[in-house]
């Protein structure tokens, strides 16, 4: 018997030296790679506010209120009251509640749920620092004024209202939405209309929600998390862009495809689940079809696949972040994921990493679509869009190399901290604010200069008017709005930096839910210190 355990214990203690010195190389390796950084310490919880992002976090998210649908429940913006009250009614169904998308009336279910979406993450991520800011509670009000809706709007596990109103209806209108009295129908996405986009998007949205509300409210995440499995399901089974089943909202919010969605949603589910089965749809059985690895796209309402990938990135794929412990994970063959489920995870990862390297000035593969103010700036429609969630993406990634002590990326052979990934986000949201050659905040109700005639119906028209449906006088007058919409983010400038304020100049002076919801995220990710990353908490 001794001689056994003595042999035994000699056998344990060859493997322990053995992968002791594959460790240590491995760990030599890197710092030899790394030689000239140091890596930083990890973050730790809020310190310090910076205030001007704390104001204007506060600012940014009043804008959630001035978009709410229903009756309001303690109102603070004076010139809004309660409207679309009889929302879903014709279907037997109450979706009064959610929000208008932008400066009209519609509720449009894509861009809504993506909304929620991000607010969830940014919340996920940053409700400590949203606490410190004291704006978490603005922030779990708005998305659960969404969420409330969306539960509303998946009465079956097959059907998803995606859409109030008409838009040809509504856009013939100029009015203020507490005096509507056109027909806002209701329209569906179901197993002979399929919408893989948006069902999945949804999906996305209450899963992402259910882990916001799981500590407070147990039995309101359940049910989000089931409608969300449900509505994935749904999504994946019954294939088809919602742009085609309904024609009408191309003009609108036109779908580019759903694999993107069906691999955000898959990536949320897995967050919210732990079934890996979810992680393996994402990896193994649809990212070659879907993920479009090693090709960098910029985030948005339509395309997920660049938030997908830093999503599964930072919270599965740690390891992957820290070469010498992926090797001891494998020496001991402690790995949960099978070697296809590695293989995709590697290659987010990679992806992940490309969409960094584009955003950073200085690397040798950053784009080049900047105005000369240092902008960011992919498209004259909604320019802002772009730059905002990029930069909310750059945070959480630099936030997440913080806390696994990862001290580099490598851009085509230049290497950049999570510092420089900050300084870029900083670098965008100081010109939003302000820090740009027209001097002009674009977020409305922040600092002494900011857009006057935001086109936004609500807004432009005073509430004593009685205009009915054509109230267009309103729209082409060049007075500032009477009402302000407090904390709107418009669309932005143009390439050469320069805006125009009217109103009828949609094209720059629109505002968005969905780009306020990425701007909350990017406020609160630099309102203080760096954040310790959540997955590892």
């Amino acid at each position: 018997m001794g001689a056994k355990y003595t042999k035994g214990c000699t056998g344990w203690l060859i493997v322990l030296v053995v992968a002791a010195l594959v460790v240590a190389a491995v760990f030599f390796a890197v710092k030899k790679k790394h030689h000239h950084r140091d890596v930083l310490p990890v973050p730790g919880p809020p310190g310090a506010l910076d205030q001007k992002y704390a104001d204007a976090l506060g600012v940014a998210l009043q804008f959630f209120q001035v978009q709410k649908s229903g009756k309001l429940v303690d109102n603070k913006i004076t010139w809004r009251g309660d409207s679309a009250l009889d929302d879903g009614k014709e279907a037997g169904l109450d979706l009064s509640k959610g929000m208008y998308d932008a400066g009209d009336h519609m509720k449009f279910g894509f861009p809504m749920a993506y909304t929620a979406t991000v607010l969830s993450w940014s919340i996920l991520e940053y409700g400590d620092q949203m606490s410190a800011a004291k704006q978490l509670d603005p922030a779990l009000d708005a998305l659960k004024w969404i969420t409330d809706y969306l539960i509303n709007a998946h009465p079956s596990d097959n059907v998803l209202y995606v859409q109030v109103g008409d838009p040809d209806i509504d856009h013939k209108c100029w009015e203020r939405p507490e005096t509507m009295t056109d027909n806002r129908p209701v329209t569906q996405v179901n197993k002979s209309a399929p919408g893989s986009d948006v069902a999945a998007e949804t999906a996305a949205a209450m899963a992402a929600a259910s882990l916001v509300f799981k500590s407070t409210d147990s039995r309101y995440s359940d049910v989000l998390l089931r409608h969300a499995e449900k509505l994935f399901t749904f999504a994946d089974n019954y294939r088809g862009i919602y742009s085609n089943s309904i024609p009408k909202v191309q003009t609108f919010y036109n779908s580019t495809g759903y694999g993107d969605e069906l691999l955000w949603a898959a990536s949320w589910l897995y967050h919210a689940t732990g079934d890996l089965s979810y992680l393996n749809y994402a990896t193994v059985k649809n990212g070659n079809t879907f993920a479009d690895w090693g090709r960098p796209t910029w985030f948005s309402w339509d395309d997920k696949r660049a938030g997908t990938q830093v999503h599964i990135l930072v919270h599965y794929v740690i390891l992957l972040l820290q070469e010498f412990k992926l090797i001891l994970v494998h020496f001991f063959g402690a790995t949960q994921f099978s070697s296809g489920e590695m293989n995709g995870l590697r290659s987010y990862r990679d992806t992940a990493e490309a969409v960094m390297c584009g955003l950073l000035p200085d690397s040798p593969t950053a784009t080049s679509s900047r105005t000369e103010g240092g902008l960011v700036w992919i498209d004259e429609w909604n320019a802002l869009q772009h730059p905002v969630a990029a930069s909310f993406l750059a945070v959480v990634y630099s936030d997440y190399m913080l806390t696994s002590r990862t001290p580099e990326i490598q851009c085509s052979g230049k290497t950049f901290t999570p510092s420089d990934l900050r300084t870029f986000a900083t670098s965008q949201v100081d010109y939003i604010l302000g820090n740009n050659p027209m001097k002009l905040s674009y977020l409305v109700g922040y600092g002494d200069s900011y857009p006057q005639q935001v086109h936004h119906r609500g807004a432009s028209i005073p509430v004593d008017a009685n205009t009915g449906c054509k109230g267009f006088q309103w729209l082409s007058s060049t007075e500032k709005n009477p009402n302000v919409a407090m904390g709107a983010l418009v669309g932005g400038p143009f390439k050469n930096d320069s805006y125009i304020d009217l109103r009828n100049n949609s094209m720059q002076s629109e505002p968005s839910t969905y780009n306020n919801a990425a701007l909350v995220g990017l406020l609160s990710g630099l309102v203080t210190t760096s954040s310790v990353a959540t997955s590892l908490r």
